[in-house]
């Protein structure tokens, strides 16, 4: 199984703002020198806890600083975007990274975003689909473009000068386009069938409870099946809340008080999908009434904590539960204590992984 980093970030408001980008741009860094695989990066635009408002600005500051890690959107909200802005962007950051680059995609979830881009009304479902359509067809074919869609026209044909390149998009460094990748974020997704189609790969959200993540892989060889493809496991990244300490006391306290960072991202989250009708998110059987969806049992359920050996266990049953999947991503949290944090994450890449591997290829080798 490898292992990748994801994070939306979610830092405290009080927090300043110079300070939460900087620290989570060390955090890849050290995600880069530990061996993980990818690191996925989220963007909203109306949230001060969620402070990244470029997916892909921030992933460009990284391009000096790491030298193997893949770099992922996690996600372009595309509705919230001119897609040919988002062709032009995406195939100059994989050539600035040589082809370090995933690209994630998603509709969006942030209600003000939509907002604040004049989409609130929409199909963002549909805006997301033509979009993502414009998207590869400017990146298949050459100048002059003429594209018609509902919620975007694109054309330079009127303005088209060849011989000096005016009138053309640049392509992306990887053929035909970097990897596209998805976030998957509710039971039970059809949409999931619908990236598997299209040959894209999922994305299972840290902030949803384990029966749901198991929905998801049969749904997703339903939609490789449905293009005589066949699903692989490897394909499949399932990204999880993770702290490691040295002991159980400091687990406790840091993963599961009620004033730690992992409390204050379940906290933020639970508070803003309350309000939007989302809660069935965090629910552990969807006809849990609300008001049983309370923070302590919401983290007590989403965030896996304790010692080296305790999180390997408690990973593995995880795994039993949801089935076999060939990317854990580790969710990024706030770092309240930075050397708790940073801990956590060499405890993860250097002894919990390297342990499960080795339970996995055992018990692999005995069946």
């Amino acid at each position: 199984m490898d292992y990748s980093f994801f994070t939306m970030p979610v830092h405290p408001t009080s927090r300043d703002y110079t300070e939460t980008l900087q620290e989570d741009r060390r955090i890849i860094t050290l995600a880069d020198e530990l061996g993980f695989k990818e690191a996925f990066v989220g963007e909203h635009v109306t949230d001060l806890a969620e402070n990244v408002p470029s997916s892909t600005v921030f992933l460009a500051s990284l391009i000096d600083c790491t030298e193997r890690i893949v770099l992922g959107t996690g996600t372009v909200n595309l509705p919230n975007h001119h897609p040919a802005r988002v062709a032009a962007e995406i195939a100059m950051l994989d050539h600035l990274l040589k082809g370090r680059l995933m690209f994630g995609i998603s509709p969006g979830g942030l209600k003000s975003d939509a907002e604040i881009f004049g989409n609130l009304d929409k199909d963002r479902t549909a805006m997301f689909v033509e979009s993502i359509d414009h998207i590869l067809g400017l990146w298949a074919s050459d100048g002059p473009y003429k594209r018609e869609g509902k919620y975007w026209n694109l054309s330079t044909e009127s303005a088209f000068l060849p011989e000096v390149g005016q009138g053309f998009m640049v392509k992306p460094y990887q053929k035909p386009h970097p990897p596209i990748v998805v976030t998957v974020v509710a039971p039970y997704s059809k949409g999931i069938v619908a990236a598997a189609e299209r040959g894209w790969y999922p994305i299972s959200g840290n902030f949803l409870q384990t029966p749901w993540v198991a929905t998801h892989w049969p749904l997703y060889k339903q939609g490789r099946q449905n293009v005589g493809a066949v699903a692989d496991p490897k394909d499949w990244r399932v990204a999880r809340s993770i702290f490691v300490a040295d002991d159980e006391q400091t687990a406790s306290r840091y993963a599961k008080s009620a004033d730690g960072p992992y409390s204050h991202y379940y906290w933020s989250l639970l508070t803003k999908l309350k309000w939007a009708g989302r809660i069935n998110l965090f629910k552990t059987h969807q006809d849990q009434p609300d008001e049983e969806v309370t923070l302590e049992p919401v983290v007590d359920s989403l965030v896996i904590a304790g010692t080296v050996n305790s999180v390997v266990d408690q990973i593995l049953a995880f795994r039993e539960q949801v089935g076999d999947f060939g990317t854990l991503l580790y969710a990024g949290h706030d770092w309240k204590d930075p050397e708790l944090g940073r801990r956590s994450m060499v405890l993860f890449a250097e002894e919990v992984m390297p342990r499960i591997n080795d339970a996995l290829a055992h018990s692999a080798a005995a069946e």
